[in-house]
């Protein structure tokens, strides 16, 4: 019985550390993601010009107005 206490002591092969290290390194890429398209819409301004001023038959959502 302590040979399976033991078995699953070490079951993981890798040191607690290393799971809330690679959490928070995946939220840290999805951060720096987020980061880098952060000015897609002011790409393509002429769009939320044209659909502000309501010359377009969308709205400020992208959706079609019936």
């Amino acid at each position: 019985m302590t040979f399976l206490a033991e078995a699953a002591e070490h079951a993981s092969g890798a040191p607690a550390f290393v799971f809330p290290l690679v959490g928070a390194l995946f939220f840290i890429f999805l951060g720096f993601v987020t980061w880098s398209f952060r000015d897609v819409a002011y790409r393509h301004s002429q769009k939320f010009e044209a659909t502000r001023h309501n010359e377009t038959g969308v709205d400020e959502f992208g959706h079609t107005k019936i």
